[in-house]
């Protein structure tokens, strides 16, 4: 086991895990540590703990300090500065003619670089732009293209639910959402109305998507055969929250033509109390 501690560097951000080392530091201080791209400054979401070996990756940078009030008001100033030079890069795509839509900015805390986060439809030339925001800013420049995910996550808004986003407010990764959740939850498939504001599947989608699925356990199909305490019969819809299904009884079934009759009625029955049977190898047809 390792002893760790989890950074968040932006609001609903990514985990990264450092070593505390031998300093007293508690869930809800500021930081500064050392990462791939600078030192940073970071606040700490998960107190000290011990984890597995297999949960961090190699090698676990260490904690450098606890942040001090010189290191907080840098940071204060970091932002400040951040807000400049977004405009000043407005200006130079403007004047350069570039399709790119600035979506942020961001100084490391050591100011040895600063990174300018964008979206395109396409792949962008912006190497002049990059000399002139170095000239400007006599730093090391990065300009990173991003997703429209991402985007969302960093500009923030309301979802269609009217309520805050989850990517912005407390979702620190992004996970794989298909349209088979929205099949599995019986809802439309209406891009309208299955899709956030970034244009892309709502990410609730899949928040109850387990749940769904063990719900589905044992529910038969629409127009598969089952055995019901009242007889056999035809399912005609399913719902999946209530676990049960409604079913049209077969009043009589000729077996020389393969025909069925099906009873006007319809009734509910819970999953518990049905059996499923196999279709005979005939095409069956309703009436």
């Amino acid at each position: 086991m390792v002893k760790v501690i989890g950074v968040r560097f932006k609001k609903a951000g990514k985990i990264y895990y450092f070593d505390p080392d031998d300093i007293e530091i508690e869930k809800g201080q500021n930081a500064i540590v050392e990462t791939a791209r600078g030192i940073e400054f970071g606040e700490v979401v998960v107190g000290p703990k011990n984890v597995s070996e297999e949960e961090i990756v190699s090698p676990l940078k260490k904690v450098l300090r606890v942040a001090t009030q010189e290191d907080e008001i840098k940071n204060k100033e970091n932002k400040e500065k951040e807000i400049n030079a977004f405009d000043i890069c407005l200006k130079k795509i403007e004047e350069h003619g570039l399709e790119m839509k600035l979506i942020d900015v961001e100084y490391t805390f050591d100011n040895n670089k600063v990174i300018f986060y964008f979206t395109a439809d396409g792949r962008v030339d912006f190497r002049e732009l990059v000399k002139d925001l170095a000239s400007i800013f006599r730093t090391r420049i990065e300009l990173r293209q991003i997703g429209v995910r991402d985007e969302a996550k960093m500009v923030g808004g309301m979802g269609p639910c009217g309520i805050t986003l989850c990517c912005s407010t407390w979702l620190g990764e992004f996970e794989p959402v298909s349209i088979k959740m929205a099949k599995d939850q019986e809802l439309s498939l209406n891009p309208s109305k299955i899709s956030g504001i970034c244009g892309r599947l709502l990410c609730c989608l899949r928040y109850e998507h387990e749940s769904y699925l063990e719900l589905i356990e044992g529910l038969p199909n629409q127009g598969e055969k089952v055995e019901t305490p009242d007889g056999p019969g035809i399912v005609v819809d399913t719902s999946i929250l209530l676990e049960s299904v409604k079913v049209r009884l077969i009043e009589n079934e000729s077996k020389d033509q393969g025909e069925l009759n099906l009873s006007d009625d319809i009734y509910v029955f819970h999953k518990s109390e049905i059996g499923r049977k196999d279709m005979n190898d005939t095409d069956n047809s309703t009436k």
